[in-house]
Parts: structure tokens; C-alpha cells; sequence
């Protein structure tokens, strides 16, 4: 038989990717269900600390803020993102993401997005060491985003998403895979700002509720553990230097929208599985800690002729939350219908498994390659 302890054990590791990170007394990170939601996917994003709530519009907007779609220049485009995972524990863990947008005249889009975490191979053993067998545990999401402008200014966004989380790989008796079903919310709001002597600056502000949904459970419904519901909002600020020379300055601020109390009871009081999600949204608020579980983004990008980007960028989070600091650069090439950007991260603490974490985005322009083809 298979060590019950083993389930335990993945839900651990996976129950929120701060539990990696340095381990103190005072460490308390808010644990979630399919935590794989929560890491940033692209290599853009990546390579400025994790953030994209008011950067300018591209083709991975579905993740950071769909509602930026209805303001982004291109008719169509499509993206493909790699991320080898945790390469300071393991080698088989690793996250690959596919995005892509249509825009439908002048101020609808409609987009979507697919993902798939791998979380490599899992020897499976009793508990006298025997091995059972094998497994290989994964996650996926699959969403659609509807965007409209209201107003030249201003335009709001809303998504569906389906999840689905196999911990056990159906080789756990006591594990089940989980589905749930999720929405988000997205507002985008820029606007150009006239500089005296130069060309106009663009300032932006942007907001995303994210996961909004149902609770997932690996136990048949037993206990059920909250999504990632997420709470981001940002802004940036570009500056034209010249007629070539761009460069821009982000920072976003994120919040879990989970309860942080996880004790259980048995005086009658609500068990922490029951709480429902909209009774745990509103009790997030209520944490005494609430401003030290905040997580903070900043970065900047340059941009020569539109074709050329250099990116840097730093990520905060308390102690508290996970201990999460590290910092970001990256680099990006446009050359007609496609671009390459690559993200890394430089962790601040030397048992932070961040620490050289790898991403890579390749994005392409559908309508200038049909264009081509023509």
C-alpha cells in the first residue's frame, strides 16, 4: 500500500511555491490549491519582476490583464512561453503556456489562454521503502477572455476558466484529480500625457481579479482548499526620449484574496475547508498581517525603435508570506512577425530555489504573417 504520507507530501511542496522559500519562525505563507496558477508565465513580464497589470498591451495581457487586449496595436497574435521550474531542486519540472488574442474591430477582442505544469516524475513507495511505482503529477487551465473599450480611455475585460489539478497522477489511492471553475475581472485604463518639447508620454493604470471561483478538493469533497484568488494592481509610465528611444517605468501590487486563519475547529464552529469563496474573499480583508501578505513589483523596460528591449525588475514579499525577494532581467528582439524574449532571476538569498529560474517567450504577429503568405 502506498504511503498515505506521499499525498501529504505533494500537497506541501505544491501547496504554494513560497513553501520553498527560506524557512524562519515566523514564516506563515497563505496555502492554496493548484498554486501553479500563480506563476507568471512569460518571459516579458517575467524579466520585470513579475508584474504587467499597466504595461503596454502584448500578446500575453491574458495573464497579467485581459482587459489591456482592447488598446494593443495588432490585429492577432499568438505566443508560446517555456519555463524550466525549480532547476536548483529538480530537472523535471517546468511550465509551458500558450496565449493568444483576436481583436474584433476597434474595440472588442475576444482571447484565451492554455497552460500545463508538469511536476516531472514522482517514485511512489510503501512504508517499508518498496517502490509501488511511478508518477507524474500535472496541472492544466484553459481560459477565454471577452474585452471591450468603453470609452478611448478606458476598457474592461471578464474570463472563464476551467481547471483541472491531478496531484496523484492515478496512482495515489487516496487522491482524486480536481476540477474547478474560475472568472476574472480586468479593468485598463491609459492615457497620453503632453510633455512640453517632446513627444507624449502614456500613462496607465490597471487592475485584475483573478481566480474567482469554485474550491478544488482532492479527497472526493472531505476538505477543499481555495484557489489562488488573486488581486493585482498596477501602473506605468512611459517616456518617449526621442523619436526611437523609449523607457518605462511599472510596478504592480498583489494580493492573495484567501483567509489566512487555516485552524480547524470542533465547537461548532465553520471548519476552514467549509468557508465558502465569497466568505473567504471578504475574511482576507480581516487578517491582522494583511499588509505584510501584500507582494511587490517593480520594473523597468527600455525599447529602441520598437524592435529592441532591455528589462530589469525586482520582486518583494515579507517573511511572513514566504520570503520571496529576487530580482529579474531579461532581454527582447522583434524582426517582423515574431519575437523572442528571454527573463532571468537573480535570488537575493541563497536558499531561495528561484534562484536561476529561466523563462522564454515566442510571440508572433498572425496578421503580418498572413501578410507574408499572401
Amino acid at each position: 500500500m502506498v504511503k498515505k504520507t506521499t499525498a501529504v507530501i505533494l500537497l506541501f511542496l505544491f501547496g504554494g511555491m513560497s513553501a520553498f522559500a527560506q524557512i524562519d519562525k515566523t514564516l506563515n505563507p497563505l496555502i492554496t490549491g493548484v498554486p501553479s496558477l500563480s506563476i507568471a508565465p512569460d518571459a516579458r513580464g517575467g524579466a520585470m519582476g513579475d508584474l504587467g497589470a499597466a504595461t503596454t498591451p502584448d500578446v500575453n495581457s491574458q495573464y497579467w490583464n485581459p482587459a489591456k487586449y482592447a488598446f494593443i496595436d495588432d490585429q492577432a497574435g499568438v505566443s508560446l512561453s517555456y519555463t524550466p521550474w525549480l532547476r536548483k531542486l529538480v530537472s523535471d519540472i517546468n511550465l509551458a503556456y500558450v496565449a493568444g488574442y483576436y481583436k474584433i474591430g476597434d474595440k472588442q477582442s475576444v482571447s484565451g489562454s492554455l497552460r500545463y505544469f508538469s511536476l516531472g516524475q514522482v517514485e511512489l513507495r510503501d512504508v517499508n521503502g518498496t517502490l509501488q511505482g511511478d508518477t507524474k503529477p500535472a496541472e492544466f487551465s484553459l481560459d477565454v477572455a471577452y474585452t471591450r473599450k468603453l470609452s478611448e480611455t478606458f476598457s474592461a475585460g471578464v474570463t472563464l476558466r476551467y481547471i483541472h489539478s491531478d496531484l496523484g497522477g492515478g496512482m495515489i489511492s487516496d487522491m482524486w484529480p480536481a476540477n474547478a471553475f474560475a472568472a476574472d475581472v480586468s479593468a485598463f485604463y491609459t492615457r497620453p500625457i503632453a510633455l512640453a518639447g517632446t513627444l507624449d508620454g502614456k500613462f496607465s493604470l490597471g487592475m485584475n481579479i483573478s481566480n474567482i471561483g469554485s474550491k478544488v478538493s482532492y479527497d472526493k469533497g472531505t476538505t477543499k482548499q481555495f484557489l489562488p484568488t488573486n488581486f493585482r494592481v498596477g501602473t506605468s509610465y512611459e517616456h518617449p526620449i526621442d523619436q526611437y528611444n523609449t523607457i518605462s517605468i511599472n510596478m504592480d501590487i498583489s494580493k492573495l484574496l484567501i483567509p489566512a486563519d487555516t485552524a480547524t475547529t470542533v465547537d461548532g464552529h465553520q471548519q476552514y475547508s467549509d468557508i465558502s469563496m465569497l466568505s473567504g474573499l471578504f475574511k482576507s480583508f480581516g487578517d491582522k498581517d494583511f499588509l505584510k501578505r501584500i507582494q511587490l513589483s517593480v520594473g523597468a523596460e527600455y525599447v529602441y525603435n520598437k524592435q529592441f528591449a532591455v528589462r530589469a525588475g525586482y520582486f518583494y514579499e515579507s517573511e511572513l508570506s514566504g520570503n520571496r525577494k529576487y530580482f529579474t532581467f531579461g532581454a527582447g528582439f522583434k524582426m517582423n512577425v515574431f519575437k523572442l524574449d528571454a527573463a532571468y532571476v537573480v535570488a537575493t538569498s541563497q536558499t531561495n530555489p528561484l534562484d536561476q529560474t529561466l523563462r522564454f517567450t515566442l510571440g508572433f504577429d498572425l496578421d503580418g504573417l498572413k501578410k507574408i503568405v499572401e
